[in-house]
């Protein structure tokens, strides 16, 4: 699904990916973890041509990105930080995406999902955080991609609605979808992750699953696993 090899980026002086080689084979959970600053938001945007590497190639369902927009349409994205017009209605952003994605969706059933009915007249400007979040996830999983990429998808979400995402990830793994998840809840990412991916100051130092990693760092839960890797890469 997606080959990522040898990766750079710089902005200024500040080596952001130093060499990434990565393959994420079709259908599966992975999960894209390291502390802030490490690199992966930047890998990611780099997979969506967001962000330009100075050196390395990212090949996606087999074709190289660079030079080329078209396969982002095979894409179904979910950015940490989602600034729409606080103008808009609910309503009128949904039809919008709709019509710039010239796609059929299914949004009716998010929208009963996520008990969205009493907000789509209502303009983005006048929405709490967790129920912007709501229509952003409506937003991502409306169409039918398959590779889906959700940056802090967690965010402002009450527990109802973290059930309820929870349930249309493993839904979309079961129809073979690729999805990849950055996350700093380490509760959610063990319950849905098949593979972590940990970067470090723009280098991968892990690659497996859950269980290999609780067996290399010799704890019982992600959390104390993830703080333990980044203690010896710390003293490594």
């Amino acid at each position: 699904m997606i080959e990522i090899k040898d990766l750079h980026k710089k902005f200024g002086k500040n080596q952001v990916l130093s060499g990434i080689d990565l393959e994420i084979k079709e259908g599966g959970i992975f999960a894209i973890l390291g502390p802030n600053g490490s690199g992966k938001t930047t890998l990611i945007k780099s997979i969506l041509g967001m962000v330009i590497p100075n050196k390395g190639n990212i090949i996606v369902a087999g074709n190289s990105i660079k030079k080329t927009w078209k396969y982002r349409e095979g894409i179904d994205y979910l950015p940490q930080i989602a600034n729409f017009p606080g103008n808009l209605r609910v309503r009128e952003l949904i039809r919008m995406i709709k019509d710039l994605r010239r796609r059929s969706a299914d949004e009716d059933r998010l929208i009963k999902m996520f008990k969205l009915e009493p907000f789509l007249d209502k303009k983005l400007s006048t929405l709490s955080g967790g129920t912007k979040q709501k229509v952003n996830i409506v937003l991502t999983f409306m169409f039918d991609s398959t590779l889906i990429i959700l940056d802090e998808p967690t965010t402002g979400l009450d527990p109802a609605s973290l059930i309820h995402l929870k349930r249309l990830i493993q839904e979309e793994k079961i129809k073979g979808k690729t999805i990849l998840i950055t996350s700093h809840i380490m509760q959610f990412v063990a319950e849905i992750a098949d593979t972590i991916v940990y970067i470090l100051e723009g280098k991968i130092y892990f690659k497996g699953s859950v269980e290999e990693l609780k067996a290399k760092t010799k704890q019982t839960d992600l959390e104390h696993a993830i703080a333990a890797i980044t203690t010896t890469t710390d003293h490594a």
